[in-house]
């Protein structure tokens, strides 16, 4: 594990834990404070006084996770992502704790969610390094219909497994038929883009701008 908590916190899958609501994407906040206090037992959070603005309202919550306290704010939303007049007390709940959520990403669990997009930017690669000598002898997404299994041994090629990771992905790719499945493509083969990451940041970069064009792809398409 790293001694970094919010790279241990980053790396975790949470793409099984992603509520959807028409097109907006939230995390679980029983899970994300499950999440939470396994890696910080000692983990606390605050809920600071409702702010008015005219008929609306804005909540925030202090996250101390690791010995360092984060705030993050909040306006009271509907599911469009709307400010609400007049918030209820059952609505103003439900924004506190995904304001909860919000802070707890600031520590590293599922903060790419919060760019806007459920792919991360292939901006935060890493600088390009050495690539490794050969992958590890296996690496697969989680089973489902997406599901790339990338097979390799000792023997493998490091560059020729690189090159079977891009033309699969973007073959799939090809494949997807709706927004949902470019993101699905991602998330259940986390794992493997990973790993591209680290070991081949430049071929990531460029995979990750495919999924991003194709995304927008279908986004004109529903659009028009």
């Amino acid at each position: 594990m790293s001694d970094n908590h919010f790279v241990t916190l980053a790396s975790i899958d949470v793409s099984k834990h992603i509520e959807k609501k028409q097109n907006l994407s939230y995390l679980s906040w029983p899970w994300a404070i499950d999440q939470l206090m396994r890696h910080d037992p000692s983990a606390n959070w605050e809920f600071h006084k409702p702010e008015m603005f005219e008929d609306t309202m804005m909540v925030s919550c202090t996250v101390t996770a690791f010995n360092k306290p984060i705030k993050m704010h909040l306006p009271v939303m509907d599911h469009r992502n709307q400010a609400v007049k007049n918030p209820d007390a059952f609505i103003i709940n439900k924004n506190m704790m995904r304001c909860l959520v919000k802070a707890i990403a600031c520590h590293g669990l599922g903060l790419y969610i919060y760019a806007g997009e459920d792919l991360p930017d292939p901006a935060d690669a890493p600088a390009p390094k050495p690539a490794a000598k050969a992958p590890p002898k296996l690496i697969e997404g989680t089973p489902g219909g997406w599901q790339l299994s990338i097979k390799a041994d000792k023997n493998t090629d490091f560059q020729a497994w690189i090159g079977v990771v891009m033309d699969a992905s973007r073959m799939a790719l090809k494949t997807a038929q709706s927004e949902k499945d470019v993101l699905d493509i991602f998330r259940v083969n986390r794992v493997i883009f990973d790993t591209l990451k680290v070991e081949a940041p430049e071929d990531y970069v460029s995979l990750m701008r495919d999924f991003r064009d194709r995304r927008e792809s279908f986004k004109e398409k529903e659009s028009s």
